[in-house]
């Protein structure tokens, strides 16, 4: 009868470990996503979208974590597609 109650014991025990491990490990994950959605290269001037050279200004820190406290970062001046043909039509 005790030999019953401790592997039922047990059994709980890793079942409610197993699942506080991932409940630690998806609040890990979201974390560390928040934290990498918060990079700005791809609204910078310098950044080139293409994967060969991310960045001309800083080629290995683009799109890594270290890229959070960038100085060079300048936001793009583009403007949008509407904008571009207002400005097209006060042109011509």
């Amino acid at each position: 009868m005790l030999g019953n109650v401790f592997c039922g014991f047990c059994a709980w025990a890793i079942a409610l470990l197993g699942f506080c491990s991932i409940v630690i490990s998806m609040r890990k994950g979201i974390n560390h996503l928040k934290k990498l959605h918060q990079i700005p290269c791809s609204g910078c001037e310098y950044f080139t979208n293409d994967y060969r050279l991310k960045c001309t200004v800083h080629p290995i820190k683009a799109c890594t974590e270290e890229a959070l406290s960038c100085r060079d970062f300048e936001a793009k001046t583009y403007a949008c597609n509407a904008c571009n043909l207002h400005l097209r039509k006060l042109k011509v």
